[in-house]
């Protein structure tokens, strides 16, 4: 290294830190789409609990088809411009157009469109999602490294869910109307700023591909059977599932059962959020040190116990609440980034034995798993609060049985779920020690194929940034 270690640092911080804001509009938009859009559909626009389910699980169906294709298209793409950075740059409008219609819908919007943009959106994200992924994977390589990274990736996108829980306080009246409209506006300004700045500052170039004697065909099999490849698909289907069942049904639960009001709600959320912030990158550093599938285990169990005290606080103290609510936010906002981060490290295991770059191609497998779970818990949830007799309209009276059904839903799918996902993780054995072996690996032939030159994805924290 020709130059001092600080000065690289300096500059891949820098890199780390522009690249982190493609996270501001994705936490905007989980937050804003579960706890404020779905209800906005049930109480404002008119629309039926099992309908808005079933508009949102059957587009969630199709969209995995997306995923798919669109990451065998990127793994393979090779230009001047990189791999990634032109399908950030491509579905970045789609994504916006998606936004618009989503946000800004008139009342009467039926069924048929909000299905047909919910597929706008839903491709747009599905681009926009996996090329940032894939090259955020390939930014850090490190195992340690990797969790900061991710952690730095998830408190960002932190930032953009308090933007929407602040709008939400800033907008008076017990319609969510103008909140959502006011949501809306500032995931489409943030999305263009955010994806040209990384796109215009952050280097990419692609590694050369060593001889391979495999088909593909048999490679993407491989894939399939893959004991990992399950266990991080179950992993995040599981703790995705579980905080997503609870942000479908939030603003229901703590109005109707705890007797708070939609802004009191909604301040609620905002120490929820605000502790992700301080605990993805923590958790980060947890991982680091004591590995990242044990951290993974420690963060599931201790959201599911915190989720368990919610209903020993009484009803409407939104003092007594904030306890409960940065504790679960502490920890739930770790689970993104660990299944991220040991996702990484799968994808260099595989480019290691396989010999091409299927990263786009292995996130896609998770946000699969991700997409099909954030369906679960609408069509789901929704149903089961239909079937008990809840009535999610402003100002309806619901009867004490379905008061009763609507905790019991609240807390039950959530904890079950998580767990699940905290149990993939017994038994991982793509280690620290194990990962050191395969990058060292990795680097050594990328080397060799690059001519004696190390590849941009061998790039770690303190390693000077190409340009």
């Amino acid at each position: 290294m020709s130059q001092s270690g600080a000065a690289p640092q300096r500059h891949f911080l820098a890199n780390m830190l522009i690249f982190s804001g493609t996270s501001l509009p994705i936490g905007a938009l989980g937050m804003s789409l579960a706890i404020y859009v779905q209800p906005h559909f049930a109480q404002d626009l008119g629309l039926g609990l099992v309908a808005i389910g079933a508009a949102f699980f059957s587009v969630r169906m199709i969209d995995i088809g997306f995923d798919l294709v669109l990451a065998l298209g990127m793994d393979r793409t090779r230009t001047r411009f990189g791999r990634y950075r032109v399908w950030l740059l491509l579905g970045a409008p789609i994504m916006m157009l998606g936004v618009y219609q989503l946000f800004m819908a008139p009342k009467g919007i039926g069924s048929g469109d909000l299905i047909l943009w919910l597929l706008v959106y839903s491709l747009g994200n599905s681009i926009y999602t996996i090329a940032r992924y894939a090259w955020s994977a390939k930014l850090v390589t490190r195992y340690e490294h990797r969790s900061t990274f991710f952690g730095v990736l998830a408190a960002v996108g932190v930032i953009g869910a308090v933007a929407m829980l602040v709008t939400a306080q800033l907008t008076p009246g017990a319609s969510l109307d103008n909140a959502v409209h006011r949501m809306g506006w500032i995931v489409i300004v943030a999305i263009p700023i955010v994806v040209g700045l990384t796109a215009w500052l952050i280097p990419e170039t692609v590694a050369v591909d060593p001889p391979r004697a495999n088909s593909p065909l048999s490679d993407y099999l491989d894939l399939i059977k893959r004991p990992e490849l399950i266990r991080l698909f179950v992993m995040t289907f599981g703790t995705t599932l579980g905080p997503g069942w609870m942000s479908n049904l939030y603003i229901f639960f703590f109005t109707a059962a705890r007797g708070f009001t939609n802004q009191q709600a909604s301040f609620l959320l905002i120490p929820y959020v605000v502790a992700g912030a301080l605990g993805a990158p923590l958790v980060g550093l947890l991982a680091a040190k004591f590995s990242k599938h044990r951290t993974l285990v420690t963060a599931t169990i201790c959201y599911s116990l915190g989720l368990c005290t919610v209903l020993a606080v009484p009803k409407g103290d939104i003092w007594l609440s904030l306890p409960v609510m940065l504790w679960c936010g502490f920890w739930g906002n770790g689970f993104d980034l660990m299944t991220g981060s040991m996702m990484a490290d799968v994808g260099d295991q595989v480019r290691l034995e396989q010999g091409k770059e299927r990263m786009g191609l292995l996130y896609s497998i998770i946000s699969l798993a991700g997409k099909v779970a954030a369906a679960g818990a609408v069509i789901i949830a929704y149903p089961i609060l239909a079937a008990i007799g809840f009535i999610p309209k402003l100002g309806a009276h619901n009867s004490a049985s379905a008061i009763e059904g609507l905790q019991l839903c609240f807390l039950i799918g959530p904890i079950f779920f998580v767990a699940l996902g905290g149990a993939c993780c017994i038994g991982w054995k793509l280690d620290s020690k194990r990962h050191a072996t395969i990058r060292a690996e990795l680097e050594a032939r990328d080397a060799l194929l690059a001519g004696g030159r190390v590849a941009d994805d061998t790039l770690a924290i303190g390693d000077p940034v190409p340009t």
